[in-house]
């Protein structure tokens, strides 16, 4: 039994950065990104498939201050997965990602070309724009609500296995979606503890058997959101003889923003857009 579709799993992609060289090389895994596919169109050779354009997708934060980093996919035939280098700058000094325009809003997407992939033996797999994804229109349609179960993908603190690439699955709920459906803020919260690593990991709710008559039934998995950040609390220690603060605690509070996939959307129709200027 599976409540993930399992090749939900296979467009999470490790993030990473790599330093030193020959046998001084160091890896570490920063961010998580996944595979978005947009809708083409139908395939002319071949009428049941259609064609997507694919995109990486991740944070901002992930992408900010980086001249490369490396991206990394498990070959078909299960041997070690393989590291691919990417460039964040073009010739001209351009940067290869888009941000989303808006700069609360912490999403970014990198064109990549599948085929070359598919060609070097990788297995990977991406959401498909057509039957994958919930909208913020499709989540009102479908009556999503706080208290909805939910799945964060990624690579919390780096995790990482030496020889493979194996994404991290926790769970959780929806904490708050209400003031996103009331276009009063961004992004949502979810009840799940994401540390760093988990940035630009894609979020999935979770399909119900069971629903409260009246309401309608969850009957499939589907991308709703990226994860953005960790919400912190603050706590004091307060002095007993002077009364004031001496030291300042920054904890992880459990909660976590994700954007929705509304603005992966707006993102990726700017790439293209940026992309197709001649």
């Amino acid at each position: 039994m599976a409540l993930i579709p399992p090749f939900f799993i296979d467009t999470v992609i490790a993030i990473g950065k790599q330093t030193g060289t020959d046998a001084a090389i160091r890896k570490q895994w920063i961010g998580t990104g996944f595979i978005y596919g947009t809708f083409q169109n139908v395939n002319a050779d071949d009428p049941t498939k259609s064609d997507y354009k694919i995109h990486l997708v991740t944070n901002k934060h992930v992408l900010n201050n980086q001249e490369n980093i490396i991206l990394r996919f498990n070959p078909q035939n299960g041997q070690a997965a393989t590291d691919f280098p990417l460039a964040l700058k073009k010739a001209d000094g351009t940067y290869v990602w888009t941000g989303h325009q808006n700069p609360q809003v912490d999403v970014a997407v990198i064109g990549l070309n599948a085929q070359m992939l598919i060609d070097a033996g990788m297995k990977f797999s991406y959401f498909k724009s057509q039957s994958d994804i919930l909208t913020k229109q499709n989540m009102i349609d479908e009556g999503v609500s706080e208290g909805d179960f939910i799945y964060v993908l990624g690579y919390p603190m780096g995790m990482m296995p030496s020889d493979r690439q194996h994404v991290i699955v926790r769970g959780g709920i929806i904490a708050r979606i209400r003031d996103v459906f009331e276009n009063r803020n961004n992004s949502f919260t979810v009840d799940s503890l994401v540390f760093p690593g988990n940035s630009g990991g894609p979020v999935i709710i979770k399909p119900e058997a069971s629903f409260i008559q009246g309401t309608k039934v969850m009957n499939k998995a589907a991308l709703i959101g990226i994860v953005k950040s960790y919400i912190p609390y603050t706590d004091v220690a307060i002095s007993q003889q002077t009364g004031k603060a001496r030291i300042t605690f920054e904890e992880n509070s459990g909660l976590a923003n994700v954007e929705t996939v509304d603005k992966i959307t707006e993102s990726i129709t700017a790439d293209i857009a940026r992309n197709n200027v001649v």
